[in-house]
């Protein structure tokens, strides 16, 4: 395309101006010429049908008809306003009304002219009446944009109505810029690609998502457009790797030596999964060809990948390295380390936690122990990337839940060592292929989809509030057998607007039915201090509570074997990923364990789905691909990701072939031309190289 005439800011086009502008930056977003085309239609109303006056009833949904204007009045005062307009056709009569506008639309009626009218018609006083119809000039079947067979509707707000920029307006200035623009639209994608996939050209596709003569067309202009923006996504992450392995040298970890091998052979508590086997030597091949590593290890709620993190990390110690792990949390970060400490046993070699809350004295003495080289783990939060941290010569960085990382932060990472560090990231939150492909497309991508031996399935249960019995008999029976039990509420306190359980409530009834001396409460939240959810938290670990109370603080890294229940009060208002972090809190013992979803008796299709779904199955990348699906990728991994997933057609939800298509391209582009100096490829270089947008007006055409 022609990059800077689309660059043109909105206001010059005709029918737009600077009020109407200002409107369209604010409420969509929409700056210039290339702003609107890509403000796609949500859906089209089919119009290949006319209806006869005499044809009509109110059981028909949004209908057209072909009717001539013959007078409009406007009637009644204030209130009762009204702007009636009398249409007639062939076999009858029909009576268009408006409230509101009404000056407005009076200058844009003609009287004795042919209209097509749309909307739902209704009977008042015996009459035909159809009220705010959308209603446009006839024009003939061949004129460019009037009368589509296919209607395009456009997304709008309230604000943009008051402007006349309802779906039918936007649809107006997009129409003329459609007619202004063809000339400039040149094919983003090189020609050979689109031949090999029969895609249209963006001309073409741009003219026919808009405004499309028949479903055939739009079929094809819809593909083209998703391969397009799915294309240049993969092509942007590919590229950063290709550039990343071009330009990072890595560490080589080619020895697998004394504390890798004692750990294997002795202190593994487990036989490992052919998963986990198969994961570590993926890990083992990235690390010994002197590039840097960049992978993410994706791993269900009990996987193990703690235990591969761990390998990894004396692979590195045996090779002369160090390695960190960074958590989001204080409270990840503690179990991270309580963990790999139970793990090596003592003495194994040195690790230390470095968090906001360890003391000045022993923060000097791990500062001093890094600088030196005799520390060989580092455990913590975003404390480890605090400039005063220095390593001797980092050779491994680990990132638990990286979404919960900011990318500067990530960087600051990178930076802790002359040759950049391997990076192995770890997420529990299962992701789908379609949203890993683009979330972490410039990542090399690990599953561990196989559980350890032994570990049971979880019991879900859904149950309404008037089985609430059950639910304090199943958590009395097994407290009864030595065990712990969760209850999470969605809020802390009660709330004026939202008629959900609350945890201060809550306690007062769990008090009430398991009292003292005989039951004992532990309860966390997110406005304790630090220091009182810990000290709540261990009580809870050393089996001096039976119950915890808590919010969803305790989602992930807490680990209590001993847990065998986990009640979830409003779970319909959870998501699914959170639900099923939430049951994975249990079943991590020898004991069946189990998971009680507490729900209102009115839920919404969506609610009812997320819980049948919970229920069904403990397959967390089943349970994502259903999340997908409700919730969109841009809710799924929160606002950092945003900018990767701005996307305006594609669906990650359906369009996986088509993503399968676009980065499977992308990769054979790289392997044919990584450079991308063909000639056949000069408008993908030239995509990488921003051209200046400031226009003067006196340039534009």
């Amino acid at each position: 395309m022609d990059k800077l005439f689309l660059k043109t800011p909105i206001e010059f086009l005709k029918g737009v101006g600077t009020q109407r502008a200002n409107v369209l930056k604010k409420e969509l977003g929409i700056a210039t010429y290339i702003d609107l085309l890509r403000h796609y239609p949500f859906r089209y109303i089919d119009r290949t049908k006319y209806y006869k006056l005499n044809e009509v009833d109110t059981e028909l949904p949004l209908i057209q008809i072909i009717v001539r204007l013959k007078t409009i009045e406007l009637l009644g005062e204030k209130a009762t306003k009204r702007l009636v307009a009398k249409a007639v056709d062939d076999t009858g009569n029909i009576e268009l009304v408006w409230f509101k506008s009404l000056k407005w639309i009076e200058k844009q009626l003609q009287p004795n002219s042919l209209y097509v009218i749309f909307g739902k018609v209704s009977f008042f006083n015996g009459k035909k009446q159809m009220t705010h119809p959308e209603l446009e000039l006839y024009q003939s079947p061949n004129s460019n944009f009037g009368n589509l067979s296919l209607q395009p509707v456009y997304s709008s707000t309230e604000k943009l109505k008051l402007f006349g920029l309802d779906s039918k307006g936007i649809q107006k200035i997009i129409a003329s810029l459609v007619v202004h623009c063809l000339p400039h639209i040149e094919d983003n994608i090189p020609a050979y690609i689109l031949n090999k996939y029969q895609l249209l050209n963006s001309a073409t596709a741009l003219k026919n998502i808009h405004f499309p003569n028949n479903a055939a067309i739009l079929k094809h202009a819809i593909k083209a457009l998703k391969f397009e923006e799915l294309f240049f996504i993969q092509l942007k992450l590919l590229r950063t790797k290709l550039l990343r392995t071009q330009k990072f040298k890595g560490n080589v970890f080619d020895n697998v030596g004394d504390k890798f091998n004692f750990f294997y052979k002795n202190l593994l508590p487990f036989k490992l999964t052919e998963a986990q086997k198969r994961v570590i030597k993926e890990i083992r091949t990235d690390t010994k060809q002197g590039i840097q590593m960049n992978r993410l290890v994706q791993g269900d709620v009990g996987s193990g990948k703690t235990v591969v993190a761990l390998l990894i990390m004396l692979l590195a110690v045996d090779n002369g390295y160090q390695a960190c792990l960074m958590a989001p949390t204080e409270i990840l970060a503690n179990q991270h380390y309580l963990s790999l400490k139970a793990l090596l046993k003592d003495n194994f070699l040195n690790i230390a936690l470095l968090t906001g809350s360890v003391k000045q004295k022993n923060r000097k003495i791990i500062h001093e122990h890094l600088a030196a080289g005799t520390l060989n783990i580092l455990i913590g939060t975003h404390a480890l990337i605090e400039d005063n941290v220095l390593f001797k010569n980092l050779g491994l960085a680990v990132i638990d839940e990286q979404h919960r990382f900011g990318v500067e932060q990530r960087a600051k990472l990178w930076k802790k060592n002359a040759i950049p560090p391997h990076v192995l990231v770890m997420t529990a939150t299962p992701i789908p292929r379609t949203l890993a492909m683009t979330l972490y497309g410039d990542l090399d991508v690990s599953v561990i989809d196989e559980l350890p031996a032994g570990r049971k399935p979880i019991h879900t249960m859904h149950l309404y509030e008037s089985s609430r019995l059950r639910m304090f008999g199943l958590m009395r029976q097994e407290i009864a057998k030595g065990r712990q039990v969760y209850v999470v509420y969605p809020l802390i306190k009660e709330s004026a607007t939202l008629d959900l359980k609350n945890l201060l409530d809550g306690t007062e009834v769990i008090a009430a039915e398991f009292p003292l001396p005989q039951y004992k409460i532990s309860i966390v939240h997110g406005q304790m201090k630090t220091f009182e959810k810990e000290f709540e938290m261990q009580r809870f670990v050393k089996g001096e509570t039976q119950i915890m109370v808590a919010t969803t603080v305790i989602e992930v890294g807490v680990n209590i074997p001993n847990a065998t229940v986990m009640v979830i009060e409003n779970a319909e208002r959870f998501g699914l990923a959170q639900l099923h972090q939430l049951r994975g809190r249990v079943g991590r013992g020898a004991e069946k364990s189990y998971c009680i979803l507490m729900s209102g008796n009115k839920l919404s299709i969506d609610g009812r789905t997320r819980l049948q779904t919970m229920v069904s199955t403990q397959d967390g990348f089943k349970i994502s691909e259903i999340d997908l699906q409700l919730r969109g990728p841009g809710n799924i991994k929160g606002k950092e990701q945003s900018g990767v997933l701005d996307l305006k057609i594609a669906d990650l939800a359906l369009d996986q072939q088509i993503l399968l298509e676009a980065r499977k391209t992308v990769i054979q582009l790289f392997d044919n031309d990584p450079e991308l100096t063909k000639p056949e490829n000069e408008t993908l270089k030239n995509f990488f190289v921003t051209p200046k947008v400031g226009i003067t007006l006196d340039k534009i055409s």
